[in-house]
C-alpha cells in the first residue's frame, strides 16, 4: 500500500512537472495512475481539486495574456456545459468502460501529436469552432478526467505565445472544475475524504510546478514532448490489460 500511495505522488508530481512546463497537462499524467490503482471515478475526483486551484492561480497571473474574451469564454463557457454531461456518464458508466474510455483517450492524444506536429489553425478558423471545440473537451473531462486529446491540442494548433496559451486553456480549466465538484458532490463521487485527497495532491503537483517551469527553460521540448509521449502509452496500455483482468 505504501508503494502504491509513493505511486501515486511520484505520477501528481510528474503531471505537475508537465503543467510547470507547459501551463497545462497534468490530469493526462495522474488521472491514468490513479485510475489504474483504484478507479476512474476516484481519479477524476481527486484531481478536480488541484485542476481547479491551480489554474485559478495561473489564470490570474497570466491574465494580461488572454485571448480575447469572446474566444476566451466561449472555449470555458462551452467546456463547462461539456463536463456537466460527461460526469453524468461518468456516474453511470461501468468502470471497465471507463478506463479503456481513458486509455483511447490517451492513446487519441499522442497519435494527434505524432501525426500533426505542425499543424496551425488561424484564430478566425478558431473563434468559428471554439464552442463546439469547447463542448467536446467538456465531455471528455467530465467522462474521463482527460481534455487534453481536444483542449490542449486545439489550442496547441493555434500556435500561441506560451503565456496566452496558459491563460486561455486555465480560465478553460478553472471553470469546468468548478462547475464540475458540485455535480460530483450530488452523484456521491466526490465524498469528504476524495476532497481531501485533492487537496494533498496540491503538495506534490505545485512542488513539481517550479521544477517543470526550470526543465521547460534549459530542455530542448521536443526532448520533453517525446519522453512524455512514451510514458503516457506505457500507462494506457496497462490500463487496457487491467480493463479486460
Amino acid at each position: 500500500m505504501i508503494g502504491e500511495f509513493a505511486l501515486i505522488f511520484v505520477a501528481i508530481a510528474m503531471g505537475g512537472l508537465l503543467k510547470g512546463a507547459i501551463g497545462a497537462g497534468a490530469p493526462v499524467l495522474a488521472v491514468p495512475v490513479l485510475a489504474l490503482f483504484f478507479d476512474v471515478q476516484l481519479a477524476v475526483a481527486v484531481m478536480v481539486v488541484p485542476n481547479l486551484l491551480s489554474n485559478l492561480w495561473q489564470g490570474w497571473f497570466y491574465r494580461r495574456d488572454m485571448l480575447p474574451n469572446a474566444f476566451t469564454w466561449g472555449f470555458a463557457t462551452s467546456g463547462g456545459i461539456g463536463v456537466l454531461i460527461g460526469t453524468v456518464i461518468l456516474a453511470s458508466v461501468p468502470a471497465q468502460v471507463l478506463l479503456i474510455a481513458v486509455a483511447a483517450t490517451v492513446f487519441g492524444y499522442i497519435a494527434f501529436r505524432l501525426a500533426r506536429p505542425d499543424w496551425v489553425l488561424s484564430y478566425t478558423a478558431a473563434l468559428r469552432a471554439v464552442w463546439p471545440t469547447g463542448t467536446v473537451a467538456g465531455v471528455l473531462q467530465g467522462a474521463t478526467g482527460i481534455s487534453a486529446p481536444v483542449s490542449i491540442t486545439f489550442l496547441n494548433s493555434m500556435k500561441l505565445k506560451r503565456e496566452s496559451f496558459i491563460a486561455t486553456i486555465s480560465v478553460f480549466f478553472a471553470l469546468i472544475s468548478a462547475l464540475q465538484i458540485p455535480v460530483l458532490w450530488w452523484y456521491g463521487i466526490m465524498t469528504p475524504q476524495r476532497f481531501l485527497y485533492g487537496l494533498l495532491a496540491m503538495i506534490p503537483l505545485f512542488g513539481a510546478m517550479p521544477v517543470g517551469n526550470f526543465i521547460a527553460r534549459h530542455l530542448p521540448p521536443r526532448v520533453f514532448d517525446r519522453v512524455i509521449l512514451v510514458l503516457l502509452a506505457l500507462i494506457a496500455v496497462r490500463m487496457i490489460f487491467k480493463a479486460l483482468q
